[in-house]
């Protein structure tokens, strides 16, 4: 598969924590608690300059975080509102039936009757379970939960998704 992303954003700085430079991070990793096993990160769009976490704490549904060479306040009042990411070489192991969301968006959604629905074009995370934003031939959207019941078969490497809808589904 051509044009893979090569970096998945993680998080966003949303706020200082304390004067001795830590920040609070809103996590966008489908596990808040990835961040204990993270080691080095890219701020902004800035890919080129690898910052290492020197400690990391939770608080409610935040990440604190002590980024090693950010020692004070002012420092770290620099990369707020920033997102961090990390590169796909340093992102978890995928079990067989995962994928990565970049990966996902844009493939060719289709019926297991073959008709051709729309395009995925986004990933709605619940607790429950996800849900597929598929935009159809005439700019509809469909609502599709990703369970198996519903969506049988995810092909990566062809680009393609099977969907079996039931009644009303697709209205």
């Amino acid at each position: 598969m051509e044009n893979k992303l090569t970096h998945f954003k993680i998080g966003k700085i949303v706020k200082t924590q304390g004067l001795k430079g830590e920040v609070r991070i809103y996590s966008s990793a489908d596990d808040i608690y990835r961040f204990d096993d993270l080691n080095t990160f890219y701020i902004g769009k800035d890919l080129n300059t690898e910052y290492k976490v020197e400690k990391v704490r939770y608080k409610g549904n935040l990440v604190i975080m002590k980024i090693k060479g950010i020692d004070r306040v002012e420092e770290a009042e620099k990369i707020v509102g920033k997102n961090l990411y990390v590169s796909r070489e340093d992102s978890r192991e995928l079990d067989e039936d995962e994928f990565f969301i970049a990966d996902m968006i844009g493939i060719d959604v289709y019926t297991v009757d073959g008709e051709h629905v729309g395009e995925l074009k986004d990933v709605l995370q619940y607790s429950a379970n996800d849900v597929y934003v598929i935009k159809g031939k005439e700019n509809q959207e469909y609502l599709i939960p990703a369970v198996m019941k519903f969506v049988p078969e995810i092909d990566i490497e062809e680009r393609k998704m099977i969907i079996d809808p039931i009644k009303g589904m697709l209205d």
